[in-house]
């Protein structure tokens, strides 16, 4: 669709008003819905098809554009382009909008119009790059809200269910995009979901969810860790089942991805810095804060299963979560504490420096000292009938709990103790709820992170492992 644009008179959507006749305007796309039908009241037993954009011209101005018809042209409307293109309208219906009912479900606008597009007499085209004057390119990286107007992480960890069901915006960098998941609902509707978790400088994990296809080809475009964006009305929600809070994408959300703005240039060292450290690397489930709900994990493997599903999921960032009836078949524990026992920044829950005893990372962002708290840092191997895994994270209160003491009762232990103490949990086979994730950097490249450990019920066991042996 290359074409010349210069011998074009387009009208800037700060001048538009009803009264014009056959208006041509060109923007960016900055926001988009997917495709819905809904049933035609006109036509009893058809439908009528429906999808939204946003586009801007100016650092001030933006407008919602809707397009209705037929299922045909709506699609191949939508489908012709994407977030960040640049397009141009020719003759849309400029209407006056109805604020409350425009603003409940549409992203909120400068503008007191909205635009409707006509199969018959609108025409929409994009611009090829080389023909986009770069002013609108620019535009890209510009949040739509105030750039200071925004929650940390932490100040929403922090507010916890008093921000259930608000609508905020978010400054954060981007950790890891998960694969999208398909389904189809109980009335035969097709849906979608993708995770992708978010940090920054107070809070090294967040989850936020897409349900739409726009938003997911979007988020697969992001670079993990080296990717910022600025979420504008993102949905913030308790999640029950992981018992901490989360973000959601609605219709009213824009991204503006890698802003330029002073904030932004902060957290893009910041994510540089915390790269270096390999802190993010380091973390475990509970330095996380990701309160999982062990009742939602329902999976059973072997040892070998666990090896063969971690082969079939190479190339993809989200975990595998399952239980595990092993044994602990290495557990140094009688050895030199400095191996096992470690100091932790209270802060960002990294390990701190032994020499200086203070977190470099931390004394680097902030200009408050964090203190330091002991933590259990154990590496065990874990063994049933079909195979070992090696070198297995067991840390910080999973640790104590698995234990039965915490490190500075284990301290007080003599060397008798704490050898009868591995002794017992080497003989006994244990009911394991572990995370699992691909990490090409390490020997073993897994990376297994126990979330519970505790003897495990003989006859559950039993069932369990003969039930998985008939599938």
């Amino acid at each position: 669709m290359a074409y010349s644009i210069s011998t074009q008179n387009f009208v800037a959507l700060s001048d538009l008003h009803p009264n014009l006749a056959r208006p041509s305007i060109i923007g960016v796309v900055i926001g988009k819905t997917d495709v819905k039908g809904f049933p035609d009241r006109k036509n009893i037993g058809s439908e009528r098809y429906t999808f939204s954009f946003t586009i801007r011209d100016s650092p001030a101005y933006f407008i919602n554009v809707n397009s209705w018809g037929r299922e045909e042209y709506v699609r191949s409307l939508s489908e012709s382009f994407r977030v960040g293109d640049c397009v141009t309208i020719e003759n849309p219906l400029v209407q006056t909008k109805e604020l409350e009912k425009e603003e409940k479900f549409n992203p909120t606008t400068p503008s007191c119009y909205k635009l409707l597009l006509s199969e018959t007499h609108s025409v929409v085209k994009i611009c090829c790059r080389y023909e986009m004057d770069t002013k609108l390119l620019s535009l890209l990286h510009l949040p739509v809200k105030d750039p200071q107007d925004y929650y940390s992480l932490g100040d929403i960890v922090a507010n916890g269910q008093s921000l259930d069901g608000r609508i905020i915006n978010v400054l954060a960098a981007v950790k890891s995009v998960g694969e999208p998941k398909y389904f189809t609902t109980s009335d035969k509707r097709k849906g979608q979901r993708c995770e992708v978790k978010l940090y920054d400088e107070t809070e090294l994990s967040f989850a936020m969810i897409c349900w739409d296809n726009e938003s997911i080809q979007l988020a697969q475009s992001w670079m993990p860790r080296e990717t910022v964006i600025f979420a504008s009305e993102l949905r913030i929600n308790f999640d029950k089942f992981r018992n901490c809070m989360t973000a959601t994408v609605i219709s009213k959300t824009i991204f503006t991805t890698n802003p330029d703005t002073p904030e932004a240039n902060i957290l893009f060292n910041f994510i540089k810095e915390i790269a270096a450290t390999g802190a993010l690397d380091d973390i475990t489930e509970d330095q996380l804060k990701e309160s999982i709900n062990l009742q939602t994990i329902v999976d059973i493997y072997t040892v070998e299963q666990l090896k063969v599903k971690a082969l079939q999921n190479e190339g993809k960032p989200e975990p595998v979560y399952g239980i595990i009836y092993a044994y602990i078949s290495t557990l140094n524990i009688d050895t030199d504490t400095s191996k096992i026992i470690r100091n932790r920044c209270s802060g960002c829950h990294y390990v701190v420096n032994e020499m200086s005893n203070t977190c470099t990372f931390c004394n680097d962002n902030s200009s408050d000292a964090k203190s330091v708290f002991t933590s259990f840092d154990l590496l065990v191997d874990l063994t049933d009938h079909t195979g070992t895994l090696r070198s297995c994270n067991l840390s910080d209160v999973v640790a104590e709990e698995t234990l039965s003491c915490t490190v500075h009762e284990f301290l007080t232990l003599t060397e008798e103790q704490k050898t009868a103490l591995k002794w017992h949990l080497l003989l006994e086979r244990s009911k394991i709820y572990f995370k699992l994730v691909l990490s090409p950097s390490l020997r073993t490249r897994l990376r297994v992170n126990l979330l519970s450990c505790k003897l495990a019920d003989p006859v559950e066991a039993s069932q369990s492992l003969s039930e998985k042996g008939r599938k």
